[in-house]
């Protein structure tokens, strides 16, 4: 009995060095720097919100997060960067809609269900339909009927081919049975600029960014918001859902991953530092006050959130038969 007594203590103080090994690994991680990849240029709201995420990061796991822009093709070269970095939890990135609608408009170098392993979902803008005041329309249903009486003749701008804004133009024009015409801007700078000067007299903006001002001025007439809620900065504008086109809705969202294959315990523990992060009062005020929403989300939900976002607008592409440019 002696010898089975000193065998079970023998084996049990070995799990127990092996249980400590095993935790004191899983502490050891970060011990270095970590890049987060923002795959578009510095400045603007999508690159606040991967420094605001590597801020977040950086004072939970106590390491520094660099901020790494990769821009380029729409997003998918940093993108794809991320999908071909080691999966050491040193390497993460910003995601965004992109992932969901740049593998149905042409080929791209990853694979946006496999390749990644999603982190949390973080935030979504509001995108809105505004007018020229000198379009005869004060709301949807005004719109839609001069759009009807005019088919094919009411131009409107969108920041580029397949960006949210355009994917959100083709949905409506499916669901109220109009033709409008696209007019393809390379952002929303140029895009809104031609609508204060009339050159344009409808525009679909991915956020309130560039139009709350104006609109606020009474330079431009907003027509609806494209979210499934109304937007606290304009109460008083429905959404197109509520307008009567319960299926039209996008919104540009973003979110962190990092490459397929990081373990559990990273991806939880980054996960939940962003979820506790984005809730403090200031990212709350930073973020509302351009018209963003933020998420909270665990990884799984994420995943599957991204996975239906991609059917989705899979579908509207097919449909439309939109073409990348």
């Amino acid at each position: 009995m002696g010898n089975y007594v000193r065998i079970a203590f023998g084996a049990l103080a070995a799990s127990m060095v092996l249980v400590g090994v095993d935790t004191a690994f899983a502490q050891a991680w970060p011990s270095k720097a970590m890049r987060l990849i923002v795959p578009f240029p510095p400045g603007g709201p999508t690159d606040l919100v991967g420094r605001a995420a590597a801020t977040i990061l950086s004072d939970a796991l106590g390491q520094p997060v660099i901020v790494e822009n990769r821009p380029g093709g729409n997003g998918t070269i940093g993108v794809d960067v991320l999908a071909k970095s080691a999966a050491d939890g040193y390497t993460i990135g910003l995601t965004a809609i992109t992932l969901a609608t740049a593998p149905h408009l042409g080929k791209v170098p990853f694979d946006a269900l496999k390749d990644f392993s999603p982190i949390a979902n973080l935030l979504s803008m509001t995108p809105l339909i505004v007018a020229h005041p000198s379009l005869p329309a004060n709301n949807l249903a005004e719109l839609i009927a001069f759009a009807k009486a005019n088919a094919g003749k009411v131009a409107f701008g969108t920041p580029g081919v397949a960006t949210v804004p355009h994917l959100a133009a083709e949905m409506l024009q499916m669901a109220a049975g109009i033709k409008l015409l696209h007019v393809p801007y390379k952002g929303a700078t140029q895009q809104i600029q031609d609508l204060l000067a009339g050159a344009i007299l409808l525009d679909f903006q991915s956020s309130l960014v560039v139009a709350l001002p104006n609109v606020k001025a009474g330079k431009l007439r907003p027509i609806a918001v494209l979210t499934p809620k109304r937007s606290p900065l304009l109460p008083d504008v429905p959404t197109v859902a509520e307008s009567g086109y319960p299926t039209v809705s996008a919104s540009p969202w973003f979110g962190l991953g990092g490459p397929a294959g990081l373990t559990r315990e990273m991806v939880t523990r980054m996960n939940e530092a962003l979820v506790k992060g984005m809730q403090s009062k200031e990212i709350i005020d930073r973020f509302t006050a351009i018209g963003a929403v933020i998420h909270t989300s665990t990884a799984d939900e994420f995943a599957a959130f991204i996975r239906t976002e991609h059917a989705r607008w899979g579908d509207v592409i097919r449909q439309a038969d939109i073409k990348a440019e």
